[in-house]
């Protein structure tokens, strides 16, 4: 299994060249993140992720944590002492607000950061994950109170947070959970239900665990609109800030996952356990989406993240592994890199991650505008554009995460399917990705039923307008660029097809129009990335840097030509309709497949 190397110089240019983070960090309040201080911080995080985080992936794959008999839970070896330097170093901390103790740097080296710890190991990323949502909850909706009470030790890192949404009866249906918040008197709650698939639920890294917990108060309404959220500490906390009494919360037990073993899913048990209000009663949805779109980027990064390591290991295995002998090779046996299938798939790998990389950075940086921009209407664009970008970046990201990772298992051959290489790992841990934080078709529902509406379907052909200007950049960038041009004005041209497609269906039709969601969400995906990857290349020429140019040039022809095709040929798929989805009921399905089986 090959070492993590952090790609630091690939970090470096897309800030400088391709999102445009000099610009981002003359907003206010970000003029202390400048590029240069921003690359020195990422280089030293790229140290520390590789030399103190990464080792530790593999023996949290093969010990997973425990549940303890006395109720607690044990995460793998160098664990705790990993998690303990990542607080001391304060790298948790560096985007988030400065009056908490914070860094106060954009989201946009947060997410960075959030890679560089991912590929290092996706298990031991989630909890740092989950308290940043926390904490941007409690931004949003906490009372001053809440705020001093919770928030410096959380930013931190000496206390992490949880999200407690999901119920066993209620799976990706929230508004069916049952636990109750029942007014203690005092201005404190009394919360007592069951919650599964808690990340993080219970560990041994932290002294205390913060849960933000959704439950019903007494006569709410039905359905989401009735439920609250609440703080629920693990332990209650003194009025000098020192932890108390243990709470009304204990760990059921633990699921055993297909991967990221090292993550301990809790299934939570609440009686009576004293809770706080956050916000409003019945407000609780509205809370709690800002945890979820918080955590929806930083999910997509993860099937970034863990594709980057991969592609590190199988890049590794193809130049070492020899075997049968390539054309034009003298000699008895040729390293696999040399066969062009082989080639075909590594370079797969890398033009899927640097156009990922490229997209999930961008929709970071509208983030920073969209808080930053002294401009009122810059602020409200850039909010639109994060709308439009995140499912698709929590989508697209995840999918290419299961496929690039597949990719990279399958340049190992049957040694890919041995699990003391490691490259099977990979395929495991990121598989979950997809699922959860809202499950890809539901991203996909949000894009066309939320974000395809904005301004009667303004907002999204504006931003397509905006991405079709690069192709003025292509035509005045060389001979070179032509074939990048061509492919990507035909992508672009299918993809309003089928956008426009969209927007006449949708008030009539609702139902074929989620029924194409995910087609549709995956051409934005492929287009996006085919933009990102032609702006990366015209950038790469003003450099004067040769080899960076060269390389920027193969990346978006190889994307344009050998992956942006699949975008057209989903354009059928994306606008069939519904029709036949519901063509067979489930008796004519169950004996369909009965005589195919028989």
């Amino acid at each position: 299994m090959s070492e993590y190397q952090p790609p630091i110089a690939d970090f470096a240019f897309a800030l400088e060249h391709v999102v445009g983070y000099p610009d981002l960090a003359k907003l206010p309040g970000f003029e202390h993140a400048d590029l240069d201080t921003v690359v020195e911080l990422l280089e030293e995080c790229g140290d520390f992720m590789a030399k103190v985080v990464a080792p530790t992936n593999r023996i949290g794959d093969t010990q997973g944590s425990r549940l303890l008999p006395d109720g607690t839970v044990e995460t793998p070896a160098g664990f705790k002492d990993a998690y303990r330097q990542y607080v001391d170093a304060g790298w948790g901390s560096v985007p988030l607000p400065e009056e908490f103790g914070g860094g106060g740097f954009p989201r946009t080296v947060g997410l960075v950061i959030q890679e560089l710890m991912t590929s290092a190991n996706m298990a031991f990323s989630l909890c740092p994950l989950l308290t940043q949502g926390a904490i941007e909850a409690l931004l949003h909706y906490g009372d001053d109170d809440l705020k001093a009470r919770y928030l410096p030790k959380m930013v931190s890192g000496e206390w992490t947070g949880t999200m407690n949404l999901t119920e066993p009866q209620a799976g990706s249906d929230v508004g069916a959970l049952t636990t109750r918040a029942v007014p203690n008197g005092d201005g404190t709650f009394a919360i007592t239900g069951q919650k599964i698939f808690i990340t993080y639920g219970d560990h041994d890294m932290a002294d205390q665990l913060v849960h933000l917990v959704l439950a019903r108060t007494p006569g709410a309404p039905e359905g989401t609109r009735g439920i609250s959220c609440f703080i629920v500490p693990k332990f209650l906390v003194n009025d000098d800030g020192s932890l108390g009494e243990r709470n009304g919360v204990e760990t059921v037990s633990l699921e055993h996952k297909m991967g990221i073993h090292a993550s301990p899913t809790c299934v939570l048990s609440y009686e009576n356990a004293t809770g706080y209000l956050i916000g409003e009663e019945n407000k609780g949805m509205r809370i709690m989406f800002v945890m979820m779109n918080s955590a929806r980027l930083g999910v997509g990064v993860q099937g970034l993240a863990v594709a980057e390591r991969a592609y590190q290991q199988s890049l590794a295995y193809a130049q070492q592994r020899r075997q049968g002998r390539a054309i034009g090779a003298t000699g008895q046996d040729s390293a696999i890199i040399e066969f062009p299938d082989v080639r075909r798939m590594l370079m797969t790998q890398k033009a899927y991650i640097s156009a990922l990389r490229y997209l999930m950075l961008l929709d970071a940086s509208y983030v920073d505008r969209s808080t930053n921009d002294p401009d009122p209407a810059v602020r409200a664009r850039a909010e639109e554009i994060v709308g439009i970008l995140t499912p698709i970046c929590k989508s697209f990201g995840t999918d290419l995460g299961n496929e690039l990772t597949s990719l990279a298992l399958q340049i190992h051959g049957g040694m890919g399917f041995i699990e003391e290489t490691g490259a099977a790992q990979h395929v495991r841990d990121v598989r979950i990705a997809a699922i959860y934080e809202g499950t890809n078709g539901i991203q996909a529902a949000d894009l066309v039923g939320r974000k395809l509406g904005v301004r009667s379907g303004a907002s999204i052909l504006e931003f397509l307008a905006s991405m079709r200007e690069v192709e003025a950049d292509l035509a005045g960038a060389g001979e070179q660029f032509e074939v990048i041009a061509a492919e990507l004005g035909r992508a672009f041209d299918v993809l309003t097809e089928a956008t426009e497609w969209m927007l006449r269906t949708g008030t009539t039709d609702p139902n074929s129009v989620l029924a194409g969601s995910t087609p549709f969400l995956r051409m934005w995906g492929l287009c996006t990335g085919g933009w990102m990857l032609a702006r990366a290349a015209v950038a790469a020429q003003a450099t004067g840097d040769a080899e960076l140019a060269a390389t920027q040039l193969v990346l978006a022809k190889f994307y344009v030509q050998q992956l942006l095709p699949q975008s057209a040929s989903l354009v059928g798929a994306a606008t069939a309709g519904a029709q036949d989805l519901f063509a067979l009921d489930a008796d004519q399905l169950a004996g369909v497949l009965g005589k195919v089986n028989s």
